[in-house]
């Protein structure tokens, strides 16, 4: 494991956390948790874990993502309040 990246990687999924959980816009929130899922394969694929990292990618960055997006796209856009 290299460190500085390791730390790096931490450091923005934590960012990308709490702007997901702080945005007003549905679209941007479903984005965010679509570059934490992605970012997250990218930690797994350092611990040595490819094949969960590959997973990851594809089921939580892509799939679940655009999920997401299909359903966003039956209700409204914007959180009330």
């Amino acid at each position: 494991m290299i460190v500085p990246i390791d730390l790096a990687l931490l450091f923005f999924l934590v960012l990308i956390a709490i702007a997901a959980i702080t945005v007003k816009d549905l679209l941007a929130a479903i984005a965010l948790l679509g570059a934490y899922s992605f970012v997250m394969a990218c930690v797994w694929v350092e611990m040595n874990s490819v094949d969960v990292g590959f997973t990851e990618a594809a089921i939580g960055a892509g799939a679940t993502t655009a999920l997401m997006v299909a359903a966003l796209s039956r209700i409204a856009r914007w959180e009330k309040g």
